[in-house]
């Protein structure tokens, strides 16, 4: 198959794609250095963790709604949209002079963020064709996952030098260039015709919030009740109206189609083993093994340099060949194997065997993360493809969502039983965490199961072409 090659301008936008993808990957991680900072400068201890959540809340609701107004205004409006607003975020978040106002302009911020990473991801298919996406998906890969990891050590750097406001002005200028280069480099294309379902976007938003919420703030009755409440409300409000209108949000019958669902499982299960991870092995690190945060942020290299290589390689392999099935089975299975090697952590394993365990961790991770969203894009029309973009990031998001709060709980109750009876809290932390990664594999395990449902390229493609109506 002929190579096919960039012009300048499809170039400069790549470069946009993965300037604005970096900016909103660093943001999830770069706050979190710089949380007891904030604590001590705006007095507000207890309401820390909103810092967190009020940006996690509104970047995975935002997600399915973005997904379809790109589909239907054109992907350079909406990202445009979405970097002005994660910019306007930024300088009023780091003109913040209280915890609440903080609170408040990082949950605008993560409306602009969440758009930001979808969009970006399917913009990519309006530039390049099919057969040579998964290449370019790939570098999209390795820049989220460095972007990931690169955020703790740029945090802590800006706090030590700086002071913390700067980790939301250092957006500014490189989020200014972005929005210069979409404005010119972009082309405006003409919104489609239809009207936007605007109470199945509010009844989705309800769902969401219930169940992001309740999570991440481990609510207790009567809240608890509550939350359950509206999210049910929500979800059966969604679901009647996705049946009602001709253009719902996200089209029920998408999930038909064997790729699309799989791919949207694995990612779920993807989600939750990445963030489950990375949440708590820093933990193990300080607490066990004494290293300093800048060592155990250092540690988690490995794992990063084994998701960049998997990326980038498997990207162009799937461009060359035209198969990519291969790789979501071999990457949930070493996913899960990794993780069972690290149930057998202890208070003093060897560093090279937990390296070991963090490169193919991060080879599972970087043969499957990108991948999904390329059968899922592959599985849908191009008029729908924002939608399967932001479908599977959404699935995604709400796996690392889920991971993060239940594992945090496991965690917690060990540690809590721990001090309790007066046991040593090294061992219990490791056997927290041997709860933790030995549910992430078994959840893997089915990730793995699944993926051999997954169709090869060629099914796919003969199916698009068989079908050309909006209603596929």
């Amino acid at each position: 198959m002929p190579d096919h090659s960039l012009t300048l301008t499809q170039k400069i936008m790549f470069l946009a794609v993965l300037s604005a993808i970096f900016l909103a990957a660093m943001d999830q991680t770069v706050v979190s250095t710089a949380l007891p900072t904030i604590a001590r400068d705006l007095h507000g201890l207890a309401y820390l963790p909103w810092i967190v959540t009020a940006y996690l809340w509104t970047s995975t609701v935002a997600l399915p709604v973005y997904g379809k107004l790109g589909d239907m205004l054109g992907r350079k409006r909406m990202l445009w949209l979405a970097v002005a607003i994660f910019l306007l975020g930024s300088l009023l978040s780091g003109l913040s002079w209280s915890l609440p106002a903080l609170i408040a302009f990082r949950a605008f911020q993560g409306v602009g963020g969440g758009g930001i990473l979808v969009i970006a991801i399917a913009s990519i298919a309006d530039f390049i064709p099919l057969e040579q996406r998964g290449r370019y998906q790939g570098l999209v890969g390795a820049a989220f996952g460095l972007a990931t990891l690169v955020g703790p050590f740029l945090g802590g750097f800006l706090v030590e030098n700086l002071g913390w406001r700067w980790i939301f002005y250092v957006n500014v200028p490189f989020g200014l260039a972005t929005l210069a280069i979409i404005g010119r480099a972009f082309p405006t294309v003409a919104p489609r015709p239809g009207s936007f379902d605007w109470i199945g976007a509010l009844a989705l938003f309800l769902g969401l919030s219930a169940i992001i919420l309740g999570l991440e703030l481990h609510a207790n009755p009567p809240w608890s009740e509550l939350l359950v409440a509206v999210m049910l409300l929500g979800f059966l409000l969604w679901w009647r109206q996705s049946g009602k209108v001709a253009n719902p949000i996200i089209h029920l019958h998408f999930f038909r189609y064997r790729t699309f669902w799989v791919s949207t499982l694995v990612s779920f299960f993807v989600g939750m083993a990445m963030l489950g991870t990375l949440s708590f092995l820093p933990t193990y690190y300080q607490e066990v093994r004494g290293l300093s945060p800048t060592q155990s942020g250092l540690q988690l290299l490995f794992l990063l340099a084994g998701m960049m290589a998997t990326s980038i390689w498997s990207g162009r392999w799937i461009s060359k060949h035209q198969r990519f099935r291969a790789f979501p089975i071999i990457g949930t299975f070493l996913t899960a194997v990794s993780l069972g090697m690290l149930t057998l952590l202890t208070a003093h394993t060897p560093f090279w065997q937990i390296h070991a365990a963090l490169i193919l961790l991060g080879i599972g991770l970087g043969s499957t993360m990108q991948v999904m969203i390329l059968s899922a894009q592959w599985t849908l029309p191009h008029q729908h493809l924002g939608v399967a973009t932001s479908t599977v990031s959404l699935f995604r998001s709400m796996g690392g969502t889920i991971a993060v709060a239940g594992f945090g709980t496991v965690f917690t109750r060990f540690i809590a039983q721990a001090q309790q009876h007066g046991q040593d809290i090294p061992a219990t932390i490791v056997h927290a965490l041997h709860w933790d990664f030995a549910i992430a594999a078994g959840l893997i395990f089915l990730a793995f199961a699944a993926s051999w449902w997954l169709e090869e390229l060629d099914v796919l493609k003969k199916r698009r072409a068989q079908h050309h109506s909006p209603s596929f």
